[in-house]
């Protein structure tokens, strides 16, 4: 079958990695002028170490496999543990924090991909699209994975209905070692002026980010002439190692929070959607990637059969999808990780929150339900 994908992300090119696999004629179409290797980076839960390793994505060199996820006050001290290895044992695959540059060069090796090509229109029911260049491309399928400004996702849903959650990030990597560099946890530090994550990438990497709850409009909401100094300020009296990670910041990137609700049929005909194109989420609970993942994986699944009932089979494969990523989608859209819950922290068990968190990764992905 020709699969047409529009988008180089980590869906986008996860699909047409295991299409190609499968034997079907695959083209992707990339606006950026090459690979999209910008970005902070990501943790991959078991479902999608599992799936990166049937797509023979070797991720076994980059990143830095993680065991604990911890929630500390804003001065330093320890609320709860969440038990990652738990998850590793009961799933039979790792917990991997890898830079999105690295997860990208995996998925694109062997992936033959035509960048600055801009969708500009779609025909969802011929599964067609209108390249800015003037070339029209068509497939047996068309898969919109072009991210939250999805051109093909405009074809079939109208105005993106995305709306701002009230938070934003400012995130990058630090060199500086820290306590935290060489070891595997993930550490969320909350407090009233916001949150603090710190996680290891590898490669003497820590990826920092700090999330505020912002009115569009105001400084903090990406217009600030000098938002280092109105972090500096606002989380300098935080626990170590927040003040010398806030001393070594001189770039960062800023993104506000978006969110919207996912319904239960994505697409028409042979056209369907793919990663954030079908389900924006805040990156609170750390699921973008991973659901990216997951549609990758169902979605060549649904593609490869009998062309006749492949519409079906599309239909299918989203109201599946759906089904799991509105579960971390609605928890993310709340923003709960990101406020002050000190007291609640404090008192629940680290077992108790384990065996939950354990059984929610499961219920948040398609690949683990299916195969537990």
């Amino acid at each position: 079958m020709r699969v047409v994908v529009i988008g180089a992300g980590v869906a986008g090119l996860a699909l047409a990695r295991g299409l190609l696999a499968a034997g079907h004629d695959v083209e992707v179409y990339e606006e950026s002028p090459e690979l999209r290797t910008a970005g902070g980076s990501v943790s991959l839960w078991p479902g999608s170490t599992a799936i990166l390793d049937e797509l023979k994505a070797d991720y076994s060199g980059v990143g830095r496999r993680l065991e604990t996820m911890e929630s500390w006050a804003s001065d330093g001290r320890m609320l709860l543990t969440v038990d990652l290895t738990a998850a590793e044992r009961r799933y039979g695959h790792p917990v991997v924090h890898v830079a999105r540059s690295e997860l990208v060069e995996l998925l694109a090796d062997g992936v033959p991909v035509t960048y600055g090509a801009r969708a500009e229109s779609v025909s969802p029911e011929r599964a067609e699209a209108r390249l800015a260049d003037g070339r029209t491309v068509r497939g047996d399928v068309l898969v919109g994975a072009d991210g939250r400004r999805s051109a093909v996702r405009q074809a079939l849903w109208g105005d993106d209905s995305a709306t701002l959650s009230g938070w934003v990030t400012w995130q990058g990597f630090t060199l500086r070692p820290t306590r935290l560099t060489e070891a595997r946890r993930a550490v969320m530090m909350a407090g009233r002026e916001g949150l603090c994550g710190l996680i290891p990438a590898g490669e003497g990497r820590l990826l920092w980010w700090f999330d505020v709850a912002a009115a569009p409009g105001t400084p903090l909401w990406g217009d600030d002439p000098d938002p280092v100094a109105k972090l500096r300020a606002r989380f300098g009296g935080w626990g170590d190692p927040v003040p010398g990670i806030l001393d070594t910041i001189t770039e960062l990137d800023f993104f506000p929070h978006h969110k919207h609700a996912i319904p239960d049929v994505w697409g028409k005909g042979p056209t369907t959607l793919a990663g954030d194109s079908a389900h924006t989420m805040p990156p609170t609970m750390a699921q973008g990637a991973n659901q990216a993942l997951e549609d990758a994986w169902l979605l060549t699944r649904a593609i490869d059969g009998d062309p006749a009932g492949l519409a079906a089979r599309l239909r299918a494969y989203e109201r599946a999808r759906a089904k799991v990523a509105r579960r971390p989608a609605r928890i993310a859209a709340t923003e709960a990780t990101d406020k002050l819950q000190r007291p609640l922290a404090a008192l629940l068990p680290d077992g108790l929150v384990t065996r939950w968190y354990t059984a929610f990764l499961r219920r948040a992905s398609n690949y683990l339900l299916t195969a537990s």
